[in-house]
């Protein structure tokens, strides 16, 4: 069975069609629809032109921002028409067949650990650093979800204490509701909130990399990013205590982001005990949809 993945964003949905072999056999990428009965259309219809070019149904995945509210099956993500509404129960009536619907870091997750940079690891945890900070914990090929399906929304964590005090940090709402949390510090616009509250200026992640070998102030800026995300790495550690740490996100494309990073979790460790291998995603950016894809498949095959 041939198997599709889909990349549902805020502007834009990117569908791909893997054989067999789970090789990318044709993309397409539409514009996302302004209104939810557009955009069920329009899932509907990438469907249809899958299954034509397989000459039979294909699997169906659905890698999104946001999550699935447990009890009612109500999409939650803000940025698309389908907030609030029962998706992927529309989209399996539309159909007549099963849709895995999942978060786009778990299907980064599950990408990475099956087909990308994760393969030779049985336990993987993937840590998506972008605008957002979120994850997904996948064993022995199985995605880790736990009971409310939200399990690896780890930006969601408070931030360390003992670090926002030393620095003087910033401590802010989250859009999540709560205060505090570790993706207002680590993740893209974190960076920049923290580079304002520590320097006055305003500063992209790339110019803060590029000033830090110069400007004593952007080295310590960047060094306390990785020992804020190496405290996030040793929770993870001592909780799903996973082999393998995959990196996705914008942050993760910062060329000394692994190295730094796996220096800083080992500062912070335990002595006498190893740390997680670090490494960047190997998929880029068919890497969502792959796992998307991988989850539809999962469903399809029982």
């Amino acid at each position: 069975m041939m198997a599709l993945g889909v990349d549902l964003g805020g502007t834009k949905i990117e569908a791909q069609v893997f054989a067999d072999d789970w090789h990318l056999h044709e993309r397409r990428r539409v514009a996302t629809p302004a209104s939810y009965p557009a955009l069920v259309h329009a899932l509907v219809d990438l469907v249809g032109w899958a299954d034509g070019l397989a000459d039979g149904p294909v699997s169906v995945g659905i890698g999104a921002a946001g999550m699935i509210n447990p009890r009612n099956g109500r999409v939650l993500a803000a940025n698309l028409a389908a907030h609030d509404k029962p998706l992927p129960a529309d989209l399996v009536a539309a159909l007549g067949r099963p849709v895995r619907y999942l978060n786009d870091s778990h299907a980064l997750a599950l990408s990475e650990a099956v087909f990308g940079a994760g393969q030779p690891f049985a336990s993987v945890f993937a840590l998506v650093l972008g605008t957002g900070v979120g994850g997904g914990h996948v064993r022995d090929g199985r995605l880790q979800t736990g009971f409310s399906g939200t399990g690896g929304e780890v930006g969601h964590l408070p931030a360390p204490a003992h670090l926002v005090q030393a620095h003087g940090l910033p401590v802010v709402d989250c859009a999540c509701g709560r205060r505090g949390c570790i993706e207002t510090l680590i993740s893209g616009a974190g960076l920049a909130r923290m580079a304002h509250a520590m320097t006055g200026e305003t500063l992209s992640a790339p110019q803060i990399i590029a000033a830090r070998g110069d400007d004593p102030r952007m080295a310590q800026l960047w060094q306390v990013w990785c020992a804020l995300t190496a405290d996030l790495v040793q929770t993870l550690m001592r909780t799903l205590d996973p082999d393998c740490i995959v990196l996705g996100g914008g942050l993760s494309d910062i060329p000394v982001v692994v190295d730094d990073l796996t220096r800083a979790v080992g500062q912070a460790g335990f002595a006498g005990f190893d740390s997680p291998v670090i490494l960047r995603a190997a998929g880029g950016a068919a890497s969502g949809a792959r796992g998307a894809a991988y989850a539809g498949w999962q469903v399809a095959d029982g």
